[in-house]
């Protein structure tokens, strides 16, 4: 993954404009860094799902003209040489751009691939593309809003019957039980603990009483350790229901507006024994499938779904619930999910999560809505 936007009216900013300092402060300068590229370039999953589905299917990159949106590295612009593309246009938003060059230099392929410094936005081509491949996905698929430039390539730069690499995304919600619930409450009971602490001490000392203070404390370690989703990588044994899906994209024919907020309305039965539900994890895959009229010859396949010997970089998003509550098997869960992007931060995106539990036994459950922030 690499970076692709800094223009003032930044690609995923969903029309509004966003300063091009902040945005590059916030987001572009962590990919500009060999370290970070070196944590995606150590992730087998995404390493050979990548591998696989360019040398799988070398009909769709030989003697093809091929864009590579955030190059970071440059390492699909390379395998797309390696594959036969007659041009590859390798574009990069930071200076990583710079080591990109050298490592194309290095494996002999810089009379094909042609790294360009600068914004997806502001790039020129001299012509259209048969193939854009990018490696967008960010924690929870939509984290990062950089799909926002690969569409902004795809309806400029990419030809009628051109392909998208990948081709199809879906995002996953499933019922989860996870002992974080218990530490992040512990965390939260700490802080407030040492905050009481605080009041007395700056009383007794200082001769001020600082308690008008306490609401807004609460809430704001409330956010920090109760609503702020996690990183995580699962076991599947954690997974105590069926999974649902809440998006599918066609990265081909999607829109920004279709991304710009993300409903769904889904259930779930619980499959685990008497257990505690703690949360949800989400996740997402990505499919290497061509397009309808031209396909792939063999289907490509990247999941981050819990695995016990195959996780991910990207892991899972797990959005705790406190206190969890008892559930059993055959129990359903009814679930409205809501995902927009923060007003702080473009990148940064906020999720609303209401469920409703039907007991096996026939006994409806109080609702519960629970506010999540993915930072």
């Amino acid at each position: 993954m690499g970076s692709v936007a800094n223009g003032v009216a930044a690609a995923g900013s969903g029309g509004r404009g966003v300063d091009k300092g902040v945005d590059y402060a916030n987001y572009f300068c962590t990919y500009s860094f060999l370290y970070h590229q070196k944590e995606m370039l150590c992730d087998r999953v995404r390493m050979n799902a990548y591998y696989n589905a360019v040398f799988d299917n070398r009909d769709h990159f030989y003697g093809k003209t091929v864009l590579d949106v955030g190059t970071g590295s440059g390492i699909l612009a390379i395998w797309a040489g390696q594959a036969g593309a007659k041009k590859v246009y390798a574009v990069e938003a930071t200076k990583m751009s710079e080591h990109a060059r050298e490592l194309v230099k290095a494996n002999n392929l810089q009379n094909v691939v042609e790294v360009i410094e600068g914004s997806i936005e502001d790039v020129n081509l001299p012509e259209k593309v048969d193939v854009i491949i990018s490696e967008w996905m960010g924690y929870f698929l939509l984290r990062e809003s950089m799909f926002d430039s690969v569409i902004f390539a795809r309806d400029r730069w990419l030809k009628p019957t051109g392909v998208m690499y990948p081709s199809n995304a879906r995002m996953w919600l499933a019922p989860i039980r996870s002992r974080l619930a218990d530490h992040k409450m512990s965390d939260y009971e700490g802080s407030m603990s040492g905050w009481c602490s605080f009041l007395d001490e700056t009383k007794t000392y200082y001769g001020v009483d600082m308690s008008v203070l306490t609401k807004p404390y609460s809430e704001e370690q409330k956010k920090y350790y109760l609503q702020t989703s996690l990183w995580n990588n699962l076991h599947p044994n954690q997974v105590i229901g069926t999974a649902a899906i809440i998006k599918e994209i066609d990265c081909l024919t999607v829109t920004v507006n279709d991304i710009l907020n993300v409903r769904a309305s889904i259930s779930s039965s619980i499959s685990a024994e008497e257990t505690r539900l703690c949360g949800f994890a989400g996740w997402f895959d990505v499919h290497f499938r061509g397009s309808k009229e031209n396909p792939a010859q063999q289907e490509i396949e990247l999941t981050t779904a819990p695995s016990e010997n195959h996780s991910t970089h990207w892991g899972q998003q797990v959005f705790l619930l406190h206190p969890p509550i008892c559930v059993g098997e055959r129990d359903n869960l009814n679930m409205n999910f809501s995902m927009v992007r923060s007003k702080e931060n473009h990148r940064l995106m906020e999720v609303e999560l209401s469920c409703e539990i039907r007991k096996s036994s026939g006994t409806l459950l109080p609702p519960m809505t629970n506010r999540f922030y993915i930072e």
